[in-house]
């Protein structure tokens, strides 16, 4: 079987100096909740801001920060089902705008929240960033959004992969982009997601998961990963795992009922 060469990010470590590298770093100051530097500012709309990354360690990359929220404690499983609506629309109009530019072969977007999930501050923030010479995507198979199917209504499909890119559970968020108002529809849909990895989800004692935003053919997609410690099965040999059939099934139950509630 021939194998895809994967391209490797290149890190740029001088870039990194003075860069959080952990979540408890914001007990000396967090640079987010009074953004001062206006020049790097993209973008502003009510609380939220499209900022320039202060710190550029990726080569060949365009590295942006989405900030959320004035609210330095608050997330999307926080919000009001407006706060939450209005951030998927702005964020999803800054993710569209950085596409839309030719300088770059692929755009990433996707949201790091708690201490296992690669972040490195806990003001709420998503990231955005442009790959000048690699396509981020290219190791993702359409396989990697298709598993056991928990809801489908109204032009929205929710599932669990069973083909997850890293393991154990991955759940995929998808709407189509012809449904009224698509990027709210996907915006509360994620949210009662996320509210059931925090809350429900591993008898509550998730408090790490990442957002993953994909377009493919028409169709907004979320993977929607809660985060634990990375398996040594991956790090070592790219072998993912997945739960058993039978207990996706019991999950899918757990997690339809928290989906149907009002």
């Amino acid at each position: 079987m021939e194998h895809k060469k994967e391209a490797a990010l290149i890190f740029l470590p001088l870039a990194a100096n003075g860069k959080p590298q952990h979540l408890g770093s914001e007990k000396t100051g967090c640079p987010f909740c009074e953004y001062a530097e206006e020049e790097n500012i993209l973008k502003r709309e009510e609380d939220m801001l499209w900022v320039l990354n202060k710190y550029q360690t990726l080569q060949d990359t365009f590295q942006t920060i989405i900030i959320e929220h004035a609210d330095h404690n608050k997330d999307i499983s926080t919000y009001t089902v407006e706060e939450n609506r209005n951030l998927f629309t702005f964020a999803i109009d800054c993710w569209a705008k950085t596409k839309k530019d030719p300088q770059f072969k692929s755009v990433l977007f996707y949201k790091n929240h708690g201490p296992l999930s690669g972040g490195s501050l806990k003001h709420p923030h998503m990231q955005i960033v442009g790959l000048k010479e690699i396509d981020g995507e290219a190791q993702i198979e359409p396989e990697n959004f298709e598993g056991i199917t928990v809801l489908s209504e109204n032009n929205v499909v929710i599932n669990f992969s069973s083909m997850p890119v890293m393991g154990f559970l991955e759940i995929n968020i998808i709407v189509d982009s012809q449904t009224p108002e698509p990027t709210h529809c996907l915006a509360d849909y994620v949210q009662k997601t996320v509210n059931y990895v925090l809350n429900a989800y591993h008898h509550g004692r998730c408090e790490s998961y990442n957002l993953f935003f994909f377009e493919e053919e028409g169709k907004y997609i979320v993977k929607l990963i809660p985060r634990f410690i990375v398996s040594p099965y991956f790090v070592g040999y790219k072998l993912t795992q997945n739960f058993s059939e039978e207990h996706l099934l019991l999950l899918r139950e757990e997690f339809l009922k928290s989906l149907l509630e009002k």
